[in-house]
């Protein structure tokens, strides 16, 4: 990040959703946990690894997957081209299936660089994210957004949460991490912000004082 303003990550290539109680049963789970996988990405690592729809991700190289948040989080900590070991629930039984990650394309992150601190968007927010890629805001139906990595300061007091997906400043929908910093120090000292978490898009009210 520090040499080159972008971060890599791993990527497997599957959406997925929570596991209800009520899901858990029809799955044969003894509780809600994991994250089920509602789609493949055709000849992503997943597909050539046989994942398929309905199979519940339990772990990822032995760390629990509890919900469907902590999947792409786990798996994009991981080095692209590495082997990672995903615990799998499937047709009742629990098994492990071997996936060669592939690469998610590195996005701009804000993020301070030592040659330009006083121009961060994290340092006045307190915030570090994400442009989504294009799949993904085409996946939401917007033109783009930033997706929360790290809190601190007022985004944290905010209650702002990693995953949390930013669409919006009051009512000026986000285009790209430029125009996010542009609207942030023209803001003011309060705002909102739109924000889609899992299914629900809410907004969220920030002091910077």
């Amino acid at each position: 990040i520090i040499q080159s303003g972008t971060v890599t990550r791993g990527w497997i290539g599957v959406e997925a959703q929570e596991i209800t109680a009520e899901l858990a049963e029809s799955f044969g789970l003894a509780k809600p946990v994991g994250a089920l996988v509602t789609g493949v990405d055709r000849s992503s690592p997943a597909d050539k690894a046989g994942l398929q729809p309905g199979d519940v991700v339990l772990g990822v190289n032995g760390q629990k997957v509890d919900n469907s948040a902590d999947l792409p989080r786990i798996i994009g900590e991981q080095k692209p081209g590495s082997v990672v070991r995903l615990s799998i629930w499937r047709d009742r039984k629990a098994r492990d299936i071997n996936v060669t990650l592939g690469e998610q394309a590195g996005e701009k992150v804000l993020t301070a660089s030592p040659e330009r601190k006083s121009d961060s968007t994290s340092n006045k927010l307190g915030l570090n994210g994400r442009a989504l890629t294009g799949q993904e805001a085409s996946r939401l139906g917007v033109p783009g957004g930033i997706v929360v990595e790290g809190t601190n300061g007022p985004a944290a007091k905010a209650g702002l949460q990693n995953g949390d997906v930013i669409l919006g400043i009051n009512n000026q929908a986000i285009t790209s991490i430029d125009q996010f910093r542009r609207l942030i120090e023209s803001a003011g000292s309060r705002f909102a912000l739109l924000v889609q978490r899992g299914n629900s898009r809410i907004f969220v009210p920030l002091r910077m004082d």
